[in-house]
């Protein structure tokens, strides 16, 4: 499946109780054109990724109210989205209005990231926003139906970019990962959510050999 193809089937999933970025409009936080300034985004990247060798494919459970449904990208939050887009030399707009908000989940993954070289993409299991019924500005974990689509869509992802190893963030990720990646090696690390943080940021260390001292230095 070519890039164009995988990033407009996105845009044409629909489903009770979730956002898509690529197809939906907040008419609170929204610019007008904020669902094809984030599927021209994603598309840059994934282009952008698809041309070299990605080291690692990391993964998370699903996008954030936060996070990712403003950005359309996974792990990765307002204040982080140009440092992103600068990672893969592309260019990406920002698709919302007034402040940049921050997500904790995305602040510790991109204080990590920074100080990681290797090219690494960001995906989820489920790559759009699940909300409780109503209340669109709140998280939930996505259910069996919207799990299937996630791994159909994660796996096809996967056969785009063959990546040397698949990261996966917590044990949701981990279940996915590990039916999916075929021949990448499959890494499991803790999610730095509720008490994780630590030890996420110890493992990531340890897989990239990140000495303390250096982190924070590798991009200035």
């Amino acid at each position: 499946m070519k890039t164009e193809q995988f990033v407009s089937s996105l845009s044409h999933l629909t489903f009770a109780n979730v956002f898509n970025p690529y197809a939906d409009r907040c008419e609170i936080h929204d610019l007008e054109d904020a669902p094809a300034r984030r599927t021209r985004a994603l598309l840059n990247l994934l282009n952008a990724a698809a041309e070299t060798q990605v080291d690692a494919l990391w993964i998370g459970r699903d996008l954030g109210y936060r996070g990712g449904r403003r950005t359309g990208l996974a792990l990765t939050d307002d204040v982080h989205l140009s440092v992103h887009a600068m990672r893969w030399n592309v260019t990406v707009e920002r698709a919302t209005v007034g402040s940049m908000v921050a997500e904790r989940t995305a602040a510790v993954i991109w204080s990590m990231l920074m100080s990681v070289t290797a090219r690494v993409f960001l995906w989820n299991v489920f790559p759009f926003h699940p909300h409780e019924p109503g209340d669109p500005f709140t998280n939930r974990s996505h259910n069996t139906k919207e799990r299937a689509v996630g791994e159909a869509i994660l796996a096809e992802l996967i056969v785009i970019l063959r990546p040397r190893r698949v990261i996966a963030i917590g044990n949701d990720a981990a279940k996915t990962a590990g039916q999916l990646a075929g021949l990448s090696e499959v890494v499991q690390v803790r999610h730095p959510s509720y008490g994780g943080q630590r030890d996420f940021e110890g493992q990531i260390r340890s897989l990239y050999e990140i000495e303390p001292e250096a982190e924070q230095l590798a991009f200035l």
